[in-house]
């Protein structure tokens, strides 16, 4: 029988057992899926960030830990975590998710609908915005939510590149790569998305060299990560207009802080980490998916490289 441990709190474990069950039911394993179990009887760990569980020495039949979100940030370093790690990739949820806030928020700003949802005055201020050809996008991060969102915003008509910090090549998508593929992005971004997983190389990626980079009058949509900005230096790219608004889903501290600047601030729109949720029973299916497969003794999906951080 294998042993499966749900190690991502209680509150998680009320929301998760029956669509975990009946993932797992479809894979015709014989398994045992518990909240507690002996160390030395675990085959899996499911697991999330902020898990009471931190030191997995003890779990010594441990195969592999599959964590339920798609940011690993919070476990790469764990130097008791020797078994194969895997993140949370979800088409089904986590992915369509990301398409639909990056498209959504895009569109709205190529559009310049915040002139007219604020526009309290009844004031007719028609301002047509130029056609999507014309407005040149650039998503930092082609992993698999980058290259998602990019693949939708080219079909419907933004002129798209993407930055990588490996070479990729993704036909229809303008790719560069590395540092010095960084300053050609970022100079042709009238709108710039942030899809960079949280890594020692990313932290501040936008800083005020960065910044001072893209177009004056730039858009900045950030469901990535907190850490890719320098908070500071966007403050003052906002103040300067060398940007003239910024998005933003994801912070250094979170929930943000009632007396952070950005909730204030007339040129920066807040949402509460929703881009891209896990959705539990696509969740549980990716889950179950990666025992059986685990099980049969074929790869797993998702897996981490723990050198490169994600």
């Amino acid at each position: 029988m294998t042993t499966i441990l749900f190690a991502a709190g209680r509150r998680l474990w009320a929301e998760y057992e029956v669509p975990l069950r009946t993932a797992l039911d479809a894979t015709g394993l014989d398994y045992h899926l518990t909240c507690e179990a002996a160390p030395e009887t675990v085959d899996y760990v499911i697991y999330a960030p902020g898990s009471r569980l931190q030191d997995f020495t003890p779990y010594t039949r441990l195969k592999a830990v599959l964590n339920l979100w798609a940011g690993v940030e919070k476990i790469t370093g764990n130097p008791t975590l020797t078994v194969p790690l895997a993140r949370m990739v979800d088409a089904e949820g986590l992915t369509q998710g990301m398409v639909e806030y990056v498209t959504g928020h895009v569109l709205r700003h190529h559009l310049g609908m915040d002139a007219y949802i604020t526009n309290t005055a009844r004031e007719w201020r028609p301002v047509v915005p130029p056609l999507a050809g014309e407005r040149p996008v650039t998503i930092l991060g082609l992993g698999t939510l980058g290259l998602a969102c990019a693949e939708a915003l080219r079909a419907l008509g933004f002129p798209v590149t993407g930055w990588s910090r490996s070479v990729k090549t993704i036909p229809g998508i303008t790719t560069l790569h590395g540092p010095d593929g960084l300053a050609g992005a970022l100079r042709s971004a009238e709108i710039l998305v942030l899809l960079l997983p949280d890594t020692a190389a990313t932290n501040d990626l936008l800083d005020a060299k960065t910044l001072a980079q893209l177009p004056r009058g730039a858009v900045i949509v950030n469901p990535g990560r907190g850490p890719l900005i320098d908070d500071a230096a966007l403050i003052d790219a906002l103040d300067s207009g060398q940007i003239a608004h910024a998005t933003l889903d994801v912070f250094r501290t979170e929930p943000l802080p009632a007396e952070h600047p950005f909730w204030a601030h007339p040129k920066v729109t807040v949402t509460p980490h929703i881009a891209s949720e896990t959705r539990v029973p696509s969740a549980s299916r990716v889950i179950a998916e990666n025992i059986r497969r685990g099980e049969a003794g074929e790869p797993l999906l998702h897996l981490v490289d723990r050198d490169a951080g994600y």
